[in-house]
């Protein structure tokens, strides 16, 4: 079924309207946009929102696959799940870390959008460094000590100093 183009028009002037820069394919993928969300931690957030017959569903992707401790990042994952509005987090096939909502028709106003999309990007921006933390310790210590020894920049890494210059495990905020 195509998208409703009523709901399309809705979507397309609220991201007009906030001046999101966005591609929207034309055809048979009518109602499909993709886009991203500056934030602050996780400097850019890509977005797929899809109308459907019935609903829209925001995709957001969060991180990759985690390098270590599955079980760690996947609790945290589940118990963030509890505190989220309106999104939860979800993995594909290759265990990267996205955020999932679904929409029904009847609730797609620009107040309603700019509530789903705010709560993405508040979400994913929050998330980020404790998924890090948790998942990629090993490989953000590495990084760290190869700057270090080379005299290499690290203020990508700063948020990550305190564990990393006390040589301590992380311990991300809980949720």
């Amino acid at each position: 079924m195509p998208a409703d183009p009523a709901v399309v028009a809705v979507v397309r002037d609220y991201l007009a309207a906030n001046e999101i820069e966005v591609e929207e394919p034309a055809g048979p993928d009518a109602g499909v946009f993709g886009f991203a969300l500056p934030g602050e931690k996780k400097l850019q957030t890509a977005v797929r929102l899809d109308v459907g017959p019935h609903y829209v569903a925001i995709h957001a992707f969060v991180c990759r696959s985690p390098d270590e401790n599955h079980e760690g990042v996947y609790r945290w994952l589940l118990q963030k799940n509890l505190r989220t509005y309106a999104v939860s987090f979800a993995i594909d096939r290759l265990g990267d870390i996205y955020l999932d909502a679904r929409l029904p028709l009847a609730v797609v106003t620009p107040d309603e959008l700019d509530r789903i999309l705010g709560a993405v990007l508040a979400t994913a921006d929050e998330s980020f460094n404790p998924l890090l933390e948790l998942g990629f310790a090993s490989s953000i210590r590495k990084e760290w000590e190869w700057r270090k020894l080379r005299g290499e920049p690290t203020h990508n890494l700063e948020a990550f100093r305190g564990w990393l210059e006390a040589g301590d495990e992380p311990e991300p905020a809980t949720t």
